[in-house]
């Protein structure tokens, strides 16, 4: 081999390999897009497992929301770090690719947008948890039993405008106010048929169904609710329109846990009705 041959075989073996593109083939380590990626994963993960470790019977729902509370907080920090990282490289002038960084900010970004979501749902909703078409006369439970604590924690016992008020009134006020659209409904089908009809859509929503009586106009049934697999109860009242011609139907769904139900239960109760007249002639009384 000649001087210039073994000249170019050096030359060759001392270079830099190179990609087809011709840029450098050496993977740049990135340890604060990897810091994002395992923080951004790390606050879904987390969440996640607080919410399934509670409906699985690990711990009770409280220790469930707060870790809930705790994942938030840290996907919340991760989108900051993300952020600050983003601009010191741009500002450095390091504009290669950063897939960590940015999966992991989308990761954070995704669970903290889900958990801020509820909780602007949260906060423009009473927070009560005992939703009835029936303010006055609530649909009362015989299988099943209402929460001992259902009247505990009933908010506006400082307000002034509640001054007086028992929590069942300061309830019924704050259901009014929250759910004015609540309300009984009549259908011009007798009594017993509401039931037979009410017990299929129960059974078809995967309802636990505790008593289904046609002759009482009475259903009472138990739905389980998100990964947290929150109990709520679910009593249907079915009883003669005046005159004998239809039924009227009031409906009452209760959180077994927790102060505000994040208006899972007024949803319940509108789909329900909803489903259940369904082509039949039904007006709100």
């Amino acid at each position: 081999m000649d001087d210039s041959n073994q000249e170019s075989a050096a030359s060759t073996a001392g270079s830099t390999p190179k990609s087809a593109a011709g840029k450098p083939a050496l993977i740049k380590r990135d340890p604060f897009g990897l810091l994002v990626l395992i923080l951004g994963a790390g606050a879904g993960l987390w969440g996640l497992f607080s919410a399934v470790g509670t409906g699985w019977g690990f711990w009770d729902y409280v220790s469930g929301l707060t870790g809930v509370k705790y994942a938030f907080f840290l996907a919340i920090f991760t989108l900051v770090i993300a952020i600050a990282v983003f601009f010191w490289r741009r500002r450095k002038g390091m504009r290669n690719r950063m897939p960590r960084l940015i999966i992991g900010a989308l990761s954070a970004a995704i669970f903290a947008g889900y958990i801020g979501y509820w909780l602007m749902v949260g906060s423009s909703l009473p927070a009560i948890h005992d939703i009835s078409t029936d303010l006055a006369d609530p649909p009362q439970f015989t299988a099943l039993k209402v929460r001992a604590d259902n009247w505990d924690a009933i908010p506006g016992a400082d307000d002034s405008d509640m001054t007086g008020l028992s929590p069942r009134q300061r309830w019924a006020l704050l259901h009014q106010k929250g759910y004015a659209d609540i309300r009984s409904v009549r259908v011009n089908v007798p009594v017993a048929d509401v039931i037979a009809a009410a017990d299929r859509l129960a059974e078809d929503r995967g309802w636990d169904i505790v008593a289904a009586d046609q002759a009482r106009g009475r259903l009472e049934a138990t739905a389980t609710v998100s990964a947290f697999r929150f109990k709520d109860d679910i009593v249907l009242r079915v009883r003669p329109a005046a005159g004998g011609q239809g039924s009227i139907i009031d409906m009452r769904s209760v959180s077994r846990v927790g102060q505000s139900d994040l208006g899972v239960n007024a949803e319940r109760v509108r789909s329900f009705l909803s489903d259940l007249s369904g082509t039949t002639t039904a007006t709100t009384r």
